[in-house]
């Protein structure tokens, strides 16, 4: 399994990509979105890989439905934290995943995860607390970076993961409008290292590549017209 792993202070960040799995085109292979028309079965084992390679159980993986809002999730007790089970096709979901984009916890032994295919996947740690953010164009104009550094109380260390780059990222003017700039290019990560700049985070670290343009590493929903996988954003404190 090909992952991309950053240190932070009393913190490890993980970036997935989609080698190491099992699932079959077009979600081949590592895919971990249940909410894909991937086989329920070889996304189950995609998760487990993936709990295995971050190193934790994989019911103390923590992660929401994934709303492209600006609400995150406080992780105060393990008997919280469970990665649901993945339910046949039509079943009821066993689990309700709470509506959140960002996850905050200060707990040992958990993992925070959040799944992307273009967008960018935000870690921050530091005074012994962790949070893990899905950032879309949306979420970033709803202010969800800010909220999170909000969430310590001095500001944290970044790592910012794979997402879309401005090279493959043309947008409309209702994006462009949301942060004043001009087009038709939309640099993301421009955008977040700004946000968190202006949150008072200085040491923000990359995995700098494009989701788009390595068809080979990455799942992009872009570029794959919506029918593709998912990899994730894990961050734990170490």
């Amino acid at each position: 399994m090909k992952v991309f792993e950053l240190d932070l202070p009393g913190a490890r960040a993980v970036f997935s990509t989609r080698q190491g799995g099992v699932s079959e085109p077009p979600y081949d292979t590592l895919n971990l979105g249940i909410l894909t028309d991937d086989e329920r079965e070889a996304v189950a084992e995609n998760r487990r890989r993936l709990a295995e390679r971050v190193g934790v159980e994989r019911e103390h993986v923590a992660m929401g439905r994934q709303v492209h809002g600006a609400d995150l999730q406080e992780w105060t007790e393990m008997q919280q934290v469970a990665w649901p089970p993945v339910a046949q096709r039509g079943a009821r979901p066993p689990v309700a995943l709470r509506e959140v984009d960002g996850h905050v916890t200060d707990l040992d032994g958990v993992a925070l995860l959040v799944l992307v295919a273009d967008c960018l996947p935000v870690a921050l740690a530091g005074g012994g607390r962790v949070a893990m953010v899905h950032c879309g164009w949306r979420g970033l104009a709803a202010g969800i970076l800010e909220r999170a550094v909000e969430r310590f109380d001095e500001p944290p260390t970044a790592a910012i993961g794979p997402g879309i780059g401005r090279c493959c990222y043309e947008v409309g003017p209702e994006v462009l409008d949301a942060f004043g700039a001009a087009g038709p290019h939309l640099d993301l990560r421009a955008v977040a290292v700004g946000q968190l700049e202006g949150a008072g985070v200085t040491d923000v670290r990359h995995v700098e590549l494009c989701t788009s343009c390595n068809p080979d590493l990455f799942f992009s929903h872009r570029r794959d017209d919506g029918v593709t996988g998912r990899q994730a954003g894990v961050v734990l404190r170490a």
